[in-house]
This record gives structure tokens, C-alpha cells and sequence, in this order.
């Protein structure tokens, strides 16, 4: 799983399917929702990444995306923002999710 920085953020959403994970340290719910992102990087292995932004450190970044409420997972397809979700999140509503949106 890698960390996004403002100057990396791009490069890191730009090609295929990538899971952004905007949370902090001090969030109950990121840490709650950390060991299912592992998960689910691990199963969709060459189909979709994992990349964290820490909105403490990045909070330029999270403001661009309009991050109010963390955790939030946006799903980027070859760069392009293909769809968001709010909260905790159970392992089979992320696959749901992921499939609904980028088809695998």
C-alpha cells in the first residue's frame, strides 16, 4: 500500500484502478477500515491499487477532493474519479462497491 503526497497523487490515480483511503491516525474508523483495504489489495492484486493520503499532512489534498469526513475512499479509474464512499465500510460492501463502479 503506498502513501499519496500532493506531488505524488497523480501519477500514483493515473493508471488503472486505485482505491484512495483519506484518513488520519487518530480516527477510530480508518483504523477500523485499514486491515479490509489490506485485504482487498491482496485479493485484486493487478487490478486495483491502494494508496492512503493522511489528511493531517495532506490537508491541501483531501480540500481538493472535498474530504469533510474521514474515512472517505474515493475510486479513481485511469485517473478519473469514478465514485466515493463515506465511513467504515464491511469488506463485501467495498467489493460491491468496486465492482458497481469499475467492473471488477
Amino acid at each position: 500500500m503506498k502513501h499519496a503526497t500532493a506531488s505524488t497523487f497523480e501519477t500514483l490515480v493515473s493508471d488503472g484502478v486505485v482505491l484512495v483511503d483519506f484518513w488520519a491516525d487518530w480516527c477510530g474508523p480508518c483504523k477500523m477500515v485499514a486491515p479490509v483495504l489490506d485485504q482487498l489489495e491482496k485479493e485484486y492484486a493487478g487490478s486495483l491499487a491502494v494508496v492512503k493520503v493522511d489528511v493531517d499532512s495532506e490537508g491541501a489534498l483531501a480540500q481538493k477532493f472535498g474530504i469533510v469526513s474521514i474515512p472517505t475512499l474515493v475510486l479513481f479509474k485511469n485517473g478519473q474519479q469514478i465514485g466515493q464512499v463515506i465511513g467504515f465500510q464491511a469488506k463485501p460492501m467495498l467489493k460491491q462497491f468496486i465492482a458497481s463502479k469499475a467492473g471488477i
